[in-house]
């Protein structure tokens, strides 16, 4: 069983519907993927896990739309609590995720990691998030958020 059936799981379990949109992984970074399928990028919602540097590291699944940037400096690592923090690495979003960068999504993912939505993200009527692969995307109501465990809105948690 591979990820993007855990996926589907766990959007199916919110008892919600969704739309899946394969997508060719060449075109899975967002803005290649919302020129070419006509999604707009305002209706896109990136996942970044974001990593505190602490002894030892915490680390925190950030969404926001694609038309505003992640606020790590301040915001993220304000609520992490920590001195500083970053975009984890490649690497290390798979390690934690089991997921590659262009298909990371707040679903599925372990039940130690903390899903921080920016409250930009709840005013969409629907937003596509990543499936877990580059080869896949979903639709869904932001209202799936509310209904994720570990998940938590957070107003200012990006910047225009």
């Amino acid at each position: 069983m591979g990820i993007e059936e855990d996926v589907r799981r766990a959007v199916e379990a919110t008892g919600l519907e969704y739309e899946a949109m394969p997508c060719d992984p060449e075109l899975a970074d967002t803005a290649d993927f919302c020129a070419h399928y006509g999604v707009a990028p305002e209706d896109s919602a990136n996942a970044i896990v974001v990593v505190g540097k602490s002894d030892p590291p915490v680390h925190v699944c950030c969404v926001v739309l694609a038309t505003t940037r992640l606020d790590v400096n301040k915001a993220v690592r304000k609520r992490l609590g920590v001195r500083k923090a970053s975009f984890a690495p490649p690497e290390e979003t798979s390690r934690l995720t089991g997921m590659t960068i262009g298909g990371v999504t707040p679903l599925a993912l372990p039940d130690d990691l903390p899903v921080w939505v920016d409250t930009a993200v709840m005013a969409r009527e629907q937003v596509v998030i990543g499936g877990g692969s580059r080869s896949l995307k979903l639709r869904v109501s932001p209202e799936v958020f509310r209904r994720l465990p570990n998940t938590e809105v957070v107003e200012g948690l990006a910047t225009a």
